[in-house]
């Protein structure tokens, strides 16, 4: 349908072929250097696979989202994880948005998949991004395990204001947690609306049938 194609578009790790993606009032195909870096840091980024380093703490891993912010020489504290004490409480409240701050020392081998996609989430929020872009981020869990990402995701962007774009598959997430829907088929834009209005003869649209 295009979902992956149009995060990647607006995270600028591929750039369109024809029209424009605009982020505010930037053509993101005009960044290059500096202003592309500075682009993709304004820019928290999940995937179906958590993307952590099981044998780090949870902490440790929510750490790593602190690395654009550290300059030169501040680098190497991926080496020793003698990060700044303002880095640490910044890591620990991200933990306590999602939920998992006593955590916090654990292994992340050790939790569940539900959890680590948590930490995966509490990871990008340390980044501090403006907007989260999460691709098919329950796609590998269970149901239990699918609603509480989900929950989790709703509560950041209604506690920090960080806009959420996330692609789903399952009608019922997008219509119980989210607030704007798109539907795509076949690369085109044919649903654009709230919750309220993906009825069935919507979805039949998206879907070519009823779920």
């Amino acid at each position: 349908a295009g979902k992956t194609t149009l995060l990647r578009c607006l995270s600028r790790a591929t750039t369109v072929s024809a029209g424009s993606a605009r982020f505010g009032e930037t053509d993101l195909a005009s960044l290059s250097g500096r202003r592309l870096r500075g682009h993709r840091r304004r820019v928290g980024m999940i995937y179906q696979q958590f993307n952590l380093v099981e044998r780090l703490s949870v902490l440790g891993n929510v750490l790593v989202g602190r690395l654009r912010h550290l300059r030169g020489a501040a680098r190497w504290v991926v080496l020793t994880g003698r990060f700044p004490l303002h880095d640490r409480e910044i890591a620990l409240r991200c933990l306590d948005h999602v939920g998992l701050v006593e955590r916090a020392w654990q292994r992340t081998d050790t939790l569940s998949g539900g959890e680590q996609q948590r930490v995966a989430i509490a990871k990008i929020l340390a980044q501090e991004p403006t907007v989260i872009l999460a691709d098919e981020p329950v796609a590998s869990l269970d149901l239990s395990n699918g609603r509480l990402v989900m929950q989790t995701l709703r509560r950041v962007a209604s506690e920090t204001g960080i806009t959420v774009i996330a692609t789903l598959h399952h009608v019922d997430y997008a219509r119980s947690y989210a607030d704007r829907i798109l539907g795509f088929k076949a690369g085109r834009l044919v649903f654009d609306g709230p919750p309220a209005g993906l009825t069935d003869a919507a979805i039949f649209e998206v879907f070519g049938e009823l779920f």
